[in-house]
């Protein structure tokens, strides 16, 4: 999980410009050094602890949902700015807004790695392991982003990439596992009425959207 949260932060820097880029990578660098205080004060035994609050980790999988929510409605905008002529301002301004925005859980991600380099490097100095790790994110960042821009230059497939890496962290925080319990609990039997119900749905708003589509280009 945490590797496809710094890949999807990664990929969207890839659309972002270059001072954006470097304005990003700054801020993440002064979140690590600003909160190597509250780091210190972490310990293993507490870490496991918040990993066992089934209550957090639920209200987590929702802050996860939202967030694939924003990175996903990115995408579609992108891909209908890349194949539309004409958009209007609104969507345009939403599209800016959400190319800015680079995703919240880079942040807890990069505060779990400091606090890890804290555990392991024991014989260093506070400070000094916070400033080395604010230097080499703000190093790295530019240099990854760079990096997946050279391997893969083609938009669409980044976007795609993004899209769907998006879609397994929804997967993965659909079908969390806590403490052996599941978010959503499954079921043994199927309930054929709303299975039909769903087919009903989705076959009558299809019909909805296929005659309106038709009418709009006759």
């Amino acid at each position: 999980m945490l590797f496809i949260v710094c890949l999807n932060f990664v990929l969207k820097q890839t659309y972002s410009k270059p001072w954006m880029v470097g304005i990003i990578s700054m801020v993440c660098a002064l979140f690590i050094y600003s909160m190597w205080p509250l780091a210190i004060e972490q310990s293993k035994t507490q870490l496991e602890g918040w990993l066992s609050n089934q209550a957090l980790m639920l209200d987590v999988a929702v802050l996860l949902s939202i967030e694939v929510i924003l990175a996903m409605s990115y995408c579609m905008l992108a891909v209908h700015l890349m194949t539309t002529g004409k958009v209007r301002r609104r969507t345009i301004v939403i599209y800016k807004v959400l190319r800015w925005f680079p995703g919240l859980l880079i942040f807890p991600v990069l505060f779990h790695i400091e606090t890890m380099c804290m555990f392991q490097f024991t014989s260093m100095e506070f400070t000094t392991i916070a400033l080395t790790l604010a230097v080499l994110v703000l190093v790295l960042i530019p240099l990854l982003t760079w990096g997946v821009k050279w391997l893969i230059p083609e938009k669409e497939l980044r976007l795609e990439i993004y899209f769907l890496s998006n879609a397994l962290i929804a997967i993965l925080g659909i079908i969390a596992t806590v403490n052996g319990r599941t978010a959503v609990q499954g079921f043994s039997e199927v309930n054929y009425e709303a299975l039909l119900g769903i087919f009903a749905l989705i076959l009558g708003f299809g019909i909805i959207g296929f005659i309106r589509q038709k009418l709009k280009y006759s």
